[in-house]
């Protein structure tokens, strides 16, 4: 009887192991399978860690909390929180007008928003998540929004569906130009 009793303890222990184990197995790959879907690996496989720690210390959310940088000329995408990007007339700074060439855009992905220049000095902004499943958009190319999950395509002059399963166009965003730098107002 003494032996019933302890094979139930031994084996329940042994079995949650390994399915610990294969439970890590499994997140790392689906975390993989993401990432190939999705084209931008780091950012996925860090959401996978289980340790902030082992996530990868570059682009912590804290790190653009950081106000000592005076902000307004800084051409990063990442500096997009108001206390340190906040220009003169209000706003956010997306980033310098340069990034977004003549009949093309950007996706400045952590602001979710698109912007476009359909014709010189002409930009247009718009929400970067696709109106089909709510995914972000991945890029500006030939002209068109790109959507990578279902292949809508958007129009740059006003954000319309041009193809793929999207029905309704992207949301206006408020975008200015101030200076050299495309400033998100609200």
């Amino acid at each position: 009887m003494s032996d019933d009793t302890m094979a139930p303890n031994t084996t329940p222990q042994q079995t949650s192991a390994g399915e610990d184990g294969l439970r890590d197995r499994r997140t790392v790959l689906r975390c993989a399978a993401m990432a190939a879907l999705v084209g931008a690996g780091a950012p996925i496989l860090a959401a996978c860690g289980s340790s902030d720690n082992a996530s990868g210390g570059g682009t912590s959310p804290s790190a653009s909390g950081s106000s000592s940088t005076p902000g307004g000329t800084t051409p990063s995408p990442s500096s997009t929180a108001p206390s340190s990007s906040a220009p003169a007339g209000g706003g956010t700074v997306l980033g310098p007008t340069s990034d977004v060439p003549v009949g093309g855009g950007k996706v400045f992905t952590d602001a979710k928003v698109v912007v476009t220049q359909p014709t010189a000095g002409q930009y247009k902004g718009f929400s970067a998540i696709c109106t089909h499943q709510g995914n972000p958009v991945g890029s500006v190319e030939g002209g068109q929004i790109v959507c990578p999950f279902h292949n809508s395509h958007f129009s740059i002059t006003d954000g319309s569906p041009v193809s793929g399963p999207a029905q309704t166009p992207l949301p206006s965003v408020n975008v200015a130009v101030q200076g050299s730098n495309i400033v998100q107002s609200a």
